[in-house]
């Protein structure tokens, strides 16, 4: 997406840095900055604006004020730069944790908002093609999970092979136009319905 047309969410309470940091966003050629200062309700605000980006500047917050915005973090799922005055280092991990992209301690400069705002970016991409890979493999492993469960019924109700069992289920599966690991867990869950009628 080019650079005008990334829509970022500045979130501060304090007008001052808040222009700081839309200058240096501006200046870097962004034009779609919004600015949020009210803190209440502000999962909504974000759902609302929709950004592609969120700057948040907390200056000196609190340890309670900080996990507040680290659990705000974690559900919004949006590339994350987070200035803050100091920090301890249970803090910095965290954030990391909470999926803050950039955690920048005390380095609030106009002209670093842009290199900070690229790298919470390129971190954000980074890590959605890692959880996206771990989210595939996972996947992955269930439906094989599945299929085995389902060939195993299979064998024991029709005294068929595990080949055989296999060729039924993909056979079912290219008839009914539906993934073989559909018909695996349809497979599974009727065997269970019967074992439990029996109960």
């Amino acid at each position: 997406m080019p650079v005008a047309q990334l829509a970022i969410l500045v979130i501060d309470e304090s007008h001052e840095r808040a222009t700081l940091i839309e200058r240096g966003l501006r200046d870097a050629g962004h034009n779609q900055v919004i600015i949020v200062s009210q803190l209440n309700g502000l999962v909504s605000r974000i759902e609302e604006i929709s950004p592609d980006v969120i700057v948040m500047d907390l200056g000196n917050p609190n340890r309670d004020f900080l996990e507040h915005m680290f659990r705000i973090s974690k559900a919004i799922q949006k590339p994350i730069a987070m200035f803050v005055d100091q920090s301890s280092e249970q803090s910095m991990f965290d954030a990391i944790e909470a999926g803050v992209s950039a955690y920048v301690v005390d380095g609030l400069k106009q002209e670093r908002v842009k290199p900070i705002l690229d790298l919470a970016i390129a971190r954000f991409k980074a890590f959605e093609k890692i959880r996206l890979e771990r989210d595939e493999a996972v996947q992955a492993l269930d439906e094989r999970k599945s299929v085995d469960r389902a060939k195993g019924v299979l064998m024991q109700a029709y005294a068929i092979s595990e080949s055989e069992a296999f060729v039924m289920l993909r056979k079912t599966a290219m008839q009914q136009g539906r993934k073989v690991a559909a018909i695996a867990d349809a497979v599974v869950q009727s065997a269970r319905s019967k074992e439990k009628g029996k109960k």
